[in-house]
């Protein structure tokens, strides 16, 4: 149907079509339908016609598509993606420019980006948004697509232009690899491709530097909510493609560079949301103790580490195991990553208002048993939490922090005052991720001294311990390392604990007495991993260099 409603009914009445008193009416009656819909319902006004005066509004030709038959040839000159995602039909070819049919010329993204997208000259005409659609309907097949990426389908490039040969191959080839991150940056005269894969960054290709607008084009066509006209400003978007029949999604970002746009997509492969606490690498005494507390009524728990460090995943692992058909579950997050089935899911738009701490006030009024906050950055987030947590709901959220204890600080720092801290926050999970070895080719090694001492193993321990090292084969790419698991501090608050906040202990001293009850670090959970012969010990070192106790 027609849009730009408040700016089509005046050039009506115009155009002597319909009068300010029939339009006036029709504004006044009763119904659902807009304004257009109304008169073209009561016959004041055709489709044809509107699509007249918007063609003669902008000096274009209106074309008749339900009496003028397109050529195969030049209904093969866009492809299907291309037809649907710009609702636009190619109707002449005189081998310079090729004329192309719209329903709204006021559409100036869709003006701007098809000859871009097309890499030609593109003539426009206008037709009725009925007609197009039944054309894009016989030519391109009858299933609806709103946007072409939603149903992406990376077998079935054998036939399409080479750069989007290029595009699927290296979609594929990521998630081939399980990278976790695609990276396209331009460089001064090539277009470096790198995979991020098990946390660590490989270079696997450099294009030349002249089929960088390609590649980023046929990217943004792919995407959701990204201009392919748009070439100054940082944008964000999301592609879903199917890869050997499981559905991936990416989410896409772009910013413009000194040597061009640089692209970095991640890659959020929706089987992993199947994870359960034993595959995110919890060991069987830390998982009765999460497990316990995901079973509290009510409290806030925390997810603390880096940027990278797997928390997210981590709290979707956890609304795995509490989704139950009895328990209401919402979440508001910065992006949605995975989209969960039973799940209400909220995505947070700041430029319109919707910030986490609007988020969160509405979701409160849903009645919910759970809540997901993606991450507490402020205190009038972390206050809307705390309160929420007091008033009977199970909060979970992350912290950027670099332990379990510190979380505490974090939230004094923010505002938060310490009695309510006692009061609401359970448990703060601290984790890093460490590649895990890769069981086809590990073998047993023995450590160096500086490796038993920055591990702080002794003889006793090692006795009938057999520690493996990484050598690398074609099932882990010569790598040693076959995806990651996390290592964990589980930072339980209990009523000693809460008193020792309330006291404003210190950090350190948190940590210190919090060991004493039984607290197990990063590192010592790290240690266990190695002895059971699931990592490195060099992982472990390199990723607790900041535990030192």
């Amino acid at each position: 149907m027609f849009s730009n409603e408040d700016f089509i009914l005046p050039l009506l009445t115009e155009a002597g079509l319909v009068s300010e008193h029939v339009v006036n009416a029709a504004r006044q009656s009763s119904g659902t339908q807009s304004v257009i819909e109304k008169l073209l319902k009561a016959g004041h006004v055709s489709e044809e016609e509107i699509a007249g005066v918007l063609a003669s509004s902008n000096a274009l030709a209106y074309y008749d598509l339900a009496n003028n038959s397109i050529p195969p040839e030049v209904a093969n000159s866009i492809t299907d993606e291309v037809a649907r995602r710009y609702r636009a039909v190619p109707v002449y070819d005189d081998g310079y420019t090729l004329t192309v049919a719209i329903a709204d010329p006021y559409d100036f993204e869709t003006m701007d980006a098809l000859p871009h997208v097309l890499d030609r000259d593109v003539s426009f005409v206008v037709s009725t948004p009925d007609a197009i659609q039944q054309i894009l309907k016989s030519i391109y097949g009858s299933t609806e697509i709103a946007n072409a990426a939603e149903s992406e389908d990376t077998t079935a490039a054998d036939g399409d232009a080479p750069i989007i040969k290029l595009v699927i191959n290296m979609l594929v080839e990521a998630f081939n690899h399980r990278a976790s991150d695609i990276h396209i940056e331009p460089l001064e005269t090539s277009v470096r491709i790198r995979y991020r894969v098990d946390g660590k960054l490989i270079e696997v290709a450099n294009h030349p530097k002249k089929l960088l607008p390609a590649i980023i084009a046929r990217l943004k066509v792919m995407s959701t909510s990204m201009s392919i006209a748009e070439k100054r400003l940082p944008q964000d978007g999301r592609i879903q493609i199917k890869v050997a029949g499981k559905d991936v999604d990416l989410r896409v970002s772009s910013v413009p560079s000194n040597h061009g746009e640089s692209i970095v997509m991640r890659i959020l492969d929706k089987s992993g949301l199947v994870l359960g606490l034993p595959e995110l690498g919890f060991f069987s005494d830390d998982q009765s103790t999460f497990e316990r507390l995901l079973a509290l009524p009510d409290g806030i728990i925390l997810v603390t580490g880096p940027t990278g460090s797997g928390k997210t995943t981590t709290l979707y692992g956890c609304l795995n195991v509490i989704n139950r058909p009895d328990k209401k579950i919402i979440t508001v997050e910065d992006p949605v990553e995975y989209e969960m089935a039973g799940i209400n899911q909220v995505m947070v738009k700041a430029d319109i208002g919707m910030t986490f701490s609007n988020a969160l006030r509405a979701m409160l009024r849903q009645a919910p048993n759970i809540i997901m906050i993606g991450e507490i950055r402020d205190a009038e987030t972390a206050n809307i939490a705390i309160n929420a947590s007091l008033t009977g709901h199970l909060v979970f959220s992350t912290l950027h922090t670099n332990d379990a204890p510190s979380a505490v600080a974090r939230l004094a720092d923010i505002g938060i005052k310490r009695f309510l801290i006692a009061s609401a926050v359970r448990a703060v999970l601290a984790q890093r991720l460490v590649r895990k070895l890769c069981p086809a080719c590990k073998a047993p090694i023995d450590l160096s001294d500086k490796e038993l001492r920055a591990l702080r193993l002794d003889a006793s321990r090692m006795t009938d311990a057999t520690i493996f090292g990484p050598v690398g084969c074609e099932k882990c790419r010569k790598k040693g390392f076959r995806g990651r698991m996390g290592i964990f501090e589980i930072f339980e608050i209990d009523d000693e604990v809460r008193h020792l906040i309330s006291a404003e202990l210190s950090s350190s001293q948190l940590r210190k007495r919090a060991r004493e009850m039984g607290m197990r670090s990063m590192r010592e959970d790290g240690i266990r991993k190695v002895l059971a012969g699931l990592t490195s010990a060099q992982e472990v070192i390199h990723v607790t260099m900041a535990d030192f106790d």
